[in-house]
């Protein structure tokens, strides 16, 4: 196989010991993708009933999930500041696609911006949201 490229799940940035909420699993989420987040961060993933503060949040999200404003804002009760979140959702020409202007407006309504788009896994791109920072 060549070179080994870096894993997309360490591309999200979690390191060994953080809690990592997961919003959104359904029978297609990409279950290996679940797994390499699960061994860089050492521990299984938390659900939507988790409710404690956490490092890091992961939504696999699709069009026909709802209103993704709302999941945002709910994701946001429980991260710690300066938490990541990453938005996954099914890539173009995939069902429940979602399109990158109603990503970006979901997020700057919650009160978040997307910084960089790629692809993950063979059905999913995944999304950084990143929080505008308050005020000073």
């Amino acid at each position: 196989m060549g070179k080994q490229a870096e894993s997309p799940a360490a591309r999200f940035g979690f390191t060994p010991g953080q809690v990592v909420q997961e919003f959104g699993w359904g029978d297609d989420v990409d279950d290996a993708l679940r797994s390499e987040v699960e061994a860089s961060v050492g521990s299984e993933l938390v659900d939507e009933d988790y409710d404690d503060v956490t490092d890091g949040v992961i939504v696999w999200w699709r069009d026909e999930d709802g209103d993704l404003t709302d999941m945002l804002v709910d994701v946001l009760t429980v991260l710690d500041d300066g938490g990541l979140v990453w938005l996954l959702t099914p890539k173009p020409g995939r069902d429940g696609h979602v399109a990158h202007d109603e990503i970006q407006e979901a997020a700057t309504t919650a009160g978040l911006h997307a910084t960089s788009t790629f692809a993950v896994a063979p059905d999913w791109s995944a999304t950084k949201l990143a929080n505008r920072g308050r005020g000073r």
